[in-house]
């Protein structure tokens, strides 16, 4: 196990923990980590406690359908953008049972382009006492892998800061 999946590891079980010490419900909808945010949270024992549901979405339409994100965002912003982030997280709260959703879309490469380049990545927070958050991380062109993975750990810190304020 290298640093970067030590400190998920580590982040996962605090959140875990924090989370089912106040009672409270996650959800995730990842595109660009393909359901690695859920599955750092699951593999915690007692994560069932904490963890009710993670959607990846993908493509688009999966983000429209499933997420209720507006596809004129998509069409005016691009999926890997802070309007899209934003609904996403907040499709998640409201299509699940959570009490606190984080979103993760992004360009984990190879590719992108001059404005939207390989490791850029928005996230967003959302919770149901209304505190919504979104934030861009450039993490540069460091392979795709090392992408997914930093995102990874942005998420949880995410998720584990809406946590504790709630």
């Amino acid at each position: 196990m290298n640093d970067l999946e030590a400190e998920i590891s580590a982040l996962a079980i605090r959140l875990v923990e924090a989370a089912r010490s106040g009672n409270l419900r996650l959800a995730t909808a990842e595109s660009c980590t393909g359901g690695l945010v859920g599955g750092a949270i699951t593999r915690v024992p007692g994560s069932s406690d904490a963890f009710d549901r993670g959607y990846i979405s993908y493509s688009n339409a999966a983000k429209i359908d499933s997420l209720g994100v507006d596809p004129d965002l998509i069409a005016e912003f691009g999926a890997v953008s802070e309007s899209v982030a934003r609904e996403m997280a907040l499709g998640a709260l409201s299509e699940s049972g959570a009490d606190i959703a984080v979103s993760i879309t992004g360009i984990a490469g190879p590719g992108g382009s001059d404005f939207k380049p390989a490791g850029l990545v928005w996230f967003g927070l959302a919770t149901s006492r209304g505190l919504i958050e979104t934030l861009e991380t450039n993490l540069g062109d460091i392979g795709r892998d090392n992408v997914r993975q930093a995102a990874v750990r942005q998420a949880l810190v995410l998720l584990l800061s809406g946590v504790e304020r709630s």
